[in-house]
């Protein structure tokens, strides 16, 4: 078979099922080691006989399996991470966490520091915090074996596993009394009750319910990671958090104890994302500041 005919017959069936172009090559390039970019030039390479894996493939996605599952690994922040359905599948939005911790980082010229992780799924955060701050420590805690497992395996693949330590835990449970950190980031469960059936049967079907679902409000896991920030910040540090879109006001709200609040930051989309704290050098509240 040639790569032509093998990305004709995954388009047709694609079509005739709802599938776009876009996720038929790149099941084909998955396929067949072949880039994207290259498919015209190798059009009429030979490629052997795919078609039988092919159409197992579009089962599980006609099934309603989300792809970045099929494939076993979606790119995050320019990095392959590989994925399992004891984790969540990483998107754009908490790229945009990511990118708002380590442009604060290198603002304030920071060298050496500590980061904490919570809810570290397949280490898509902490892995890529340790190699764009590759001055950083960071402790990567999660309640699933089997989530801890594929963050490893990421840490490793990606040449970052000797700054990183993985702890299974819930939440601040496994840490000292003492432990302090320059930054506590997170992309906690958000999705409240009445929300969860709103949401795509791809996402309800196969996502663990574990790492989305916050109980009513959506708040459940945001209230103690917030709460019990202070106690494991080094004074100056952060807080950050992923939020639902519609959560920025509520999420201002919350008691916080010896931080700040200091303000949400919008997606690319223009909606409430990412909101953070700050523990004063001083170790005192100041009064709430909305930037």
């Amino acid at each position: 078979m040639l790569l032509s005919e093998l990305l004709a017959l995954c388009r047709r069936e694609m079509e005739g099922r709802g599938g776009g172009p876009h996720e038929a090559e790149i099941l084909v390039s998955h396929l067949t080691g072949i880039p994207r970019s290259r498919f015209l030039m190798e059009a009429g390479r030979e490629i052997g006989d795919p078609e039988e894996k092919l159409r197992s493939f579009l089962r599980r996605r006609f099934g309603g399996e989300p792809l970045q599952y099929i494939l076993g690994s979606w790119e995050f922040y320019g990095r392959e991470f590989r994925l399992t359905r004891d984790t969540l599948i990483p998107r754009p939005e908490t790229e945009g966490l990511v990118e708002a911790v380590v442009d604060a980082w290198r603002a304030e010229n920071r060298g050496p520091g500590r980061m904490l992780d919570i809810g570290t799924g397949c280490g898509a955060v902490a892995v890529t915090l340790a190699a764009e701050l590759p001055r950083a420590q960071v402790l990567a805690v999660d309640v699933s074996g089997g989530a801890l497992a594929v963050a490893r395996e990421n840490a490793e693949r990606l040449g970052v596993a000797g700054r990183i330590l993985f702890c299974r835990a819930d939440g601040y449970s496994a840490l000292k009394r003492g432990d302090r950190f320059d930054v506590v980031v997170s992309n906690p469960p958000y999705v409240s009750d009445m929300e969860w059936n709103s949401l795509p049967r791809e996402i309800r079907g196969f996502e663990p319910a574990e790492a989305l679902l916050a109980g009513p409000d959506g708040l459940s896991m945001i209230r103690p990671l917030v709460a019990g920030a202070g106690e494991y910040l080094k004074p100056g540090g952060r807080l950050w958090l992923e939020i639902g879109e519609t959560q920025g006001d509520a999420v201002r709200r919350l008691p916080c104890g010896r931080l700040r609040f200091a303000g949400i930051e919008k997606d690319l989309a223009g909606r409430d994302r990412v909101a953070r704290w700050i523990l004063p050098a001083d170790g005192r509240r100041r009064g709430i500041k909305d930037g």
